[in-house]
């Protein structure tokens, strides 16, 4: 058989039932379609799963788990007609299956639709414009350079001849929605890296496929009218979902009120119009997924109606639907039938469009002042390929532009670079090295006569108040002024791209999460009555919690603060607790990753009472330490504050076994300068206590938890004291120190070792 052959199995199948009657009544259930339908999505998915779980810690994507798992499915591994496999997966079945399989990337690909924000391309910044420019230009230049070479010089046969042009265009095509999903994947969407890679292939993905639609159309057998009708179709149906079917679903929008659900009836529509898009796409002759993607960005995109659809099935169909997808494209890979100069050709191209992504990130990243490990990590992001590849040498096949063995070739081609690449990108590039070189900022070493920089982030509007509170105890003035960050922290629902927003006053966005109008308004306020002693600047991070630390981090370093306020995941409210699971380990990353001292704020309502003519009442329990230095520095400056009454318990440690002198000067140095600040002033306070053990330490915070508004503690010590390490037996919350957990108005809210009902905030302190 030639290359240039279509290859066709034909298969007898007699009519069953669509149910088996199970095996006891004598049935085979794989002979029957429902059940081996249900085999397939089991096995596909338990697998898929399986897999990206093991290699997942190995820096590998979602995609090559996938892929790895088609090829463990399909025929090429098992190849025995008689094995359980070839039986769940017969050809009989190769309908029904390839039915659910594209259903299943219909609705993937709508997702990835709805997530897009076209608005991207629009601000896009030169940098990333030129990068996009060059990605796209690079590789489609030198891979047709190659294909002139390669035919012009190497022998081959006249359909692998025939076929250079279209595998150079193919190999060459970078696409948004593989680059989002691999840096989304790799955790990498906050960082810079990531930001800058889904802007540029947001302008290199519009000029490459753009190209590569172009040619699936010339050197095709229909006639010049053909083609132009069926262009005019693709036309009329983005203009009948742009024009027609988005204000509709704006609409819908518009009657959904703020916070509230969207409607069934809405969702039902939008997947009624799905269907219908998909299937006027094949009427049309385009292929069914192109009426799907249109759809899927002409929804709003982010709450409601975006973020209601996402949340509706996106698990079902990344973790049901997509792995039997790409078991059935793997299916289509037949290892034995590909030549060494088939596999010479592909890989050649593989190499050349490889170096030409690379070299078109690298060089416009290096002229913009990018480090060169950066602008190398990038040009690999840039190289990868995904499921938007798969789709296009599948339809390539399908339009006979492709064979079976030049298919195969591309798809483990695939396989190997995409594999190869992601692990190095993970090693390369880590966020959290960038902050290990920085010099900690802290408030000790901030002189007061300094501008103090803070940033404060906020989970939920409740926060507000007690944060604000805590800004003005802070004590900002002429002499000491102060510059807050108040960043609202939201998570990203219903788009791929994460979003800082910078609420600058008398400019209107365009993107409002929920409650943030509440907390901007706050703060303005908050910064009018401070009559210019404190200038605060507020911003919305819109991104995934598992990554959003980065933003936040990132801000600091930019913003060169001293201190980071993060609440505590646990919030006291008047109705009960309210836990934000997610905060907690959003926290723990940014105690990690900061370049500055880190607060971890428990708010249980006093702190941001009214006190009228009282005194806030404050305390620090100082044992020893660079962390217990750094809250003893901050209670210094609110000493200053007229409403503040400090009280400063010195923990002597009886349990002690080594002596750090340095350490201790240090200590010495800060109680003397408090001391001196303190003198006179009948507000403030100092006495110390010796403690031998923990129960000693416990019973001496339970005797003084109840006497102050607000607590200050150091979160870790460098010494093995016992006096500390025993706490840790019990504990329960290691972010927020030794003394934090144990005992803390948090653990336990109405025993003998918190404060009464909710007395007490607690606040703990990492200094690095």
């Amino acid at each position: 058989m030639n290359s240039s052959e279509i290859e066709l199995e034909l298969v007898c199948q007699g009519i069953t039932n669509e149910r088996s009657r199970g095996i006891f009544y004598g049935d085979n259930p794989l002979d029957h379609t429902t059940p081996t339908v249900l085999a397939q999505l089991s096995l596909s998915s338990l697998l898929s799963a399986l897999t990206q779980y093991i290699l997942t810690p190995l820096g590998e994507s979602a995609f090559i788990s996938m892929l790895l798992v088609g090829f463990f499915l399909g025929p090429s591994i098992w190849g025995d007609k008689h094995s359980f496999l070839s039986k769940v997966y017969s050809a009989k079945s190769i309908n029904v299956s390839s039915t659910f399989a594209f259903f299943g990337c219909i609705l993937y690909l709508f997702l990835l639709g709805i997530k897009m924000d076209l608005g991207m391309v629009k601000r896009a910044g030169r940098k990333a414009v030129v990068i996009g420019f060059f990605t796209f230009i690079f590789p489609i230049t030198l891979n047709l350079i190659v294909a002139e070479i390669l035919t012009t010089n190497m022998e081959m046969d006249q359909y692998l001849h025939d076929r250079v042009p279209y595998i150079a265009v193919f190999q060459s095509v970078t696409t948004f929605h593989v680059i989002v999903c691999l840096v989304t994947d790799l955790k990498l969407i906050n960082s810079e890296l990531g930001q800058l890679a889904i802007s540029s292939s947001m302008i290199s993905g519009t000029c490459s496929w753009s190209l590569a639609i172009f040619f699936l159309f010339i050197d095709r057998d229909e006639t010049h009218d053909l083609i132009a009708l069926i262009l005019i179709t693709a036309i009329l149906l983005v203009m009948i979902i742009f024009f027609l079917l988005r204000p509709i679903m704006i609409w819908m929008t518009r009657k959904t009120s703020e916070g509230k659900q969207i409607k069934e009836t809405y969702v039902t529509s939008i997947f009624i119009m799905l269907l219908g898009c998909a299937f006027l796409s094949e009427v049309f002759g385009h292929h069914v997924l192109f009426g799907a993607v249109t759809l899927g960005m002409a929804v709003p995109h982010g709450p409601p109606l975006g973020s209601a659809l996402v949340n509706k099935i996106e698990s079902f169909v990344s973790s049901i639907l997509l792995p039997s997808y790409f078991v059935f494209s793997v299916a289509g890979v037949n290892i034995f039938s590909i030549h060494l100069k088939t596999v010479t050709v592909v890989s050649i191209f593989g190499v050349s469009s490889f170096i030409g992504k690379v070299l078109g990130s690298m060089l416009p990243a290096l002229y913009f002042k990018i480090p060169p490990s950066e602008a190398f990590s990038l040009g690999l992001v840039m190289s990868c390929q995904g499921v938007s590849d798969v789709l296009l040498i599948q339809h390539g096949r399908f339009l006979s532009l492709l064979n079976t063995q030049i298919y195969s070739t591309m798809v483990i081609n695939m396989l190997f670079l995409s594999g190869t690449f992601t692990p190095i990108i993970k090693l390369l590039h880590d966020p959290s090295k960038r902050y290990e070189s920085c010099n900690k900022r802290t408030i000790q070493h901030t002189s007061l006569h300094m501008e103090l920089r803070i940033l404060a982030c906020i989970y939920h509007q409740d926060s507000t108040p007690c944060i604000i509170r805590l800004l003005e105890l802070t004590n900002p003035t002429a002499k000491t002024p102060m510059c807050c960050y108040a960043v609202h922290l939201v998570q990203l629902t219903g788009s791929l791209v994460p979003h800082l927003v910078h609420h600058e006053p008398g400019k209107s966005v365009k993107f409002h999460a929920k409650d943030s109008s509440h907390i901007i308004n706050a703060f303005r306020l908050y910064e009018q009555e401070c009559n210019g002693n404190v200038v605060v600047n507020l911003f919305t991070s819109i991104s995934p919690f598992s990554t959003i630390h980065e933003e936040v981090c990132r801000l600091a370093a930019e913003k060169s603060t001293s201190l980071v306020i993060i609440p505590f995941h646990k919030q006291w409210r008047p109705h009960g607790i309210k836990n934000i699971v997610e905060a907690r380990s959003v926290n723990r990353h940014i105690l990690d990753m900061a370049p500055c001292s880190v607060g971890i704020l428990v708010d249980r309502g006093t702190l941001s009472a009214s006190k009228n003519n009282n005194l806030y009442e404050i305390g620090v329990l100082f044992a020893h330490g660079r962390d217990d230095r750094e809250a003893l520095a901050y209670g210094l400056r609110m000493a200053k504050h007229s409403k503040a009454a400090l009280t400063v318990i010195h923990l002597i440690d009886l349990a002690r076994t080594s002596q750090d002198y340095h350490e201790m000067e240090l200590d010495s140095d800060i109680i003397t300068e408090y001391k001196i600040e303190s003198a006179g002033k009948r507000r403030h306070s100092y006495r110390q206590e010796s403690v031998n053990d923990c129960v000693e330490l416990i019973r001496l915070i339970t005797s003084v938890e109840n006497s102050f508004d607000l607590i200050l503690v150091g979160r870790s010590y460098r010494s093995r004291s016992p006096l500390f390490e025993a706490l840790t037996e019990w504990s329960e919350f290691p972010e927020l120190g030794f003394i934090g957990r144990h005992p803390n108005p948090i653990r336990f809210p109405v025993s003998g070792f918190c404060a009464c009902g909710a007395a007490t905030n607690f606040w703990s302190l990492r200094q690095d």
